[in-house]
């Protein structure tokens, strides 16, 4: 039986939870948004570069070729480990939140974030929040501060062995099929596990990244969510500032959250406990575009390319095709493309920029050919500057996919494209597609054994176009190959088997459009 003041009271409580679910609905949404500035997208991740490299490449390349953001390297104080000749997986391993690591200190990271922001290009923080060192033989960081991994006593932050989970133990593979208790509670790889339900190491996090959003950044990566329960993560996400700003984001933003979430499924914990809380980092649509771009699937299915293939929904998913950990055969990696296959990767690459799904990044790397090393350094381990060569392309060992033009051109072609939806899409029922962006872009593909050769719609207004991707337009003319566009928007599109790279692209920005 219910009372008449109950009734009365029925109406204003249905509106408070009407009101509560638009208020986390908001809230989830505000992680969501990497405020990118105007026209511009595409987050490239320069893995291992140094501060000053970084400001400087984002004035005199990322900014102009429209790039939106970069994931840098953890910014705060690692384990030093001479050991091991300072291999990358160092940088995660956590000694104090002292913004000083072999990329440079405090003052060169906030003068990056200055000139970043300036230029256009925002910058996100891989955050390493789960744990803190292992076992090294040093303990020892790169500000001088010391640490007792066996006393779990990390004096510089201060944490101590009742910030830790407890009792100590190390996760084992079944744990990640059968228990999520201990893949959340139990050291990864050894690495002392922070327990993020004591207020002590939320207010320690909490300041960390406060003091990197004060500085400009536009948000984080969080390293290693999986391991971290969803429910501690939404208090400290809450507890962040908002954007800075002076750094030209609007009032009231929240920072960007993308979550290192490693889910092929058949596994006890779920990407989609951590999609209410930020977006999450989607590992299946690089392993799925590096089997098409391989032949081991046909790029005609693509048609129905996004969450019908079992991913993330638009909003929640970060996608790429290699990540500084499965570009080196970690984190469920084999399989995936990478720079040592160029012309399949280029593709896989292409296709993930032209297609409007998702929020993409890309990898700059260095090269290797141990899984483990770091990046170029000289005798006392000061990492290398990358050379820029008179192509434009790097030297001293860095990769530098960001500068290859099949790449950057591809960021205008998703800069032009901006928020068209995909339409007329084409294919030949193998391995030749082609579709538009509205009627801004249009894209094909060629990863057949013989030739495409058609006459096909490209949606855009009639004239001619260079291909971005065969040369750069120089003044009015192409270096590589001119497409005409009658008055119906049809053009003879020719991909060869055996041209240097599989696809074609125009649009309507300034790089393409004669």
């Amino acid at each position: 039986m219910v009372n008449s003041s109950s009734k009365a009271l029925q109406p204003r409580v249905g509106l408070w939870k009407l009101l509560t679910l638009l208020l986390l609905l908001t809230v989830v949404r505000a992680y969501k948004n990497p405020y990118y500035a105007p026209r511009r997208s595409v987050n490239v991740h320069l893995f291992e570069w140094k501060w000053t490299d970084i400001a400087n490449e984002c004035e005199r390349f990322l900014g102009p070729k429209g790039y939106g953001g970069i994931q840098i390297s953890p910014p705060n104080e690692n384990v030093v480990l001479w050991t091991y000749n300072r291999p990358w997986w160092e940088r995660y391993q956590p000694i104090s939140y002292a913004l000083v690591t072999r990329s440079g200190d405090e003052r060169q990271f906030a003068d990056m974030v200055r000139r970043c922001n300036a230029a256009g290009v925002r910058i996100y923080v891989d955050a390493v929040i789960n744990h803190m060192t292992g076992e090294p033989p040093e303990n020892y960081g790169t500000a001088g501060n010391t640490a007792s991994y066996r006393d779990f006593y990390y004096p510089a932050v201060p944490y101590r062995r009742e910030h830790f989970n407890w009792p100590n133990c190390v996760i084992d593979g079944m744990d990640y099929v059968n228990n999520a208790w201990r893949v959340r509670n139990c050291e990864l790889v050894g690495l002392k596990d922070l327990n993020q339900a004591d207020e002590h190491v939320r207010n320690r996090i909490v300041d960390f990244m406060n003091k990197l959003i004060d500085h400009g950044v536009a948000g984080f990566r969080i390293d290693a969510a999986k391991h971290m329960w969803p429910q501690d993560l939404r208090i400290i996400y809450d507890r962040l500032k908002n954007l800075n700003t002076a750094h030209g984001f609007p009032a009231n933003a929240r920072p960007y959250i993308y979550q290192e979430v490693i889910d092929y499924g058949g596994e006890a914990i779920s990407r989609d406990e951590y999609t209410p809380l930020g977006a999450v980092t989607e590992f299946l649509a690089g392993r799925e575009l590096s089997n098409a771009f391989r032949r081991n699937n046909q790029l005609r299915w693509l048609s129905t390319w996004g969450p019908q293939w079992g991913l993330l929904s638009h909003s929640d998913s970060l996608t790429f095709i290699d990540n500084h950990d499965n570009e080196r055969g970690h984190g469920g990696g084999g399989g995936i493309l990478t720079y040592k296959e160029p012309r399949p990767y280029k593709g896989a690459i292409a296709f993930l920029l032209a297609h409007p799904y998702g929020e993409p990044q890309i990898m700059s790397s260095f090269d290797f050919w141990d899984s483990e090393v770091g990046p170029p350094m000289d005798r006392n381990g000061n990492i290398i500057s990358p050379a820029i060569n008179s192509d434009g392309t790097c030297g001293n060992g860095w990769v530098c996919q960001h500068r290859w033009r099949q790449i950057y051109a591809m960021v205008g072609f998703r800069n032009a494209a901006a928020s068209a939806g995909l339409a007329n899409w084409w294919d030949n029922g193998s391995n030749q597609i082609a579709f538009c962006r509205g009627a801004n872009a249009f894209i094909a593909f060629n990863n057949d054994l013989w030739d495409l050769n058609q006459n096909l719609q490209t949606c855009l207004p009639a004239g001619r176009y260079c291909d971005v991707i065969s040369g750069d337009k120089v003044n009015n003319s192409c270096r590589g190959k001119t497409v005409t566009v009658g008055s119906n928007g049809l053009a003879q599109i020719f991909v060869g088997a055996n041209d240097y790279d599989m696809m074609l692209a125009i649009h309507v920005g300034p790089e393409s459009r004669l």
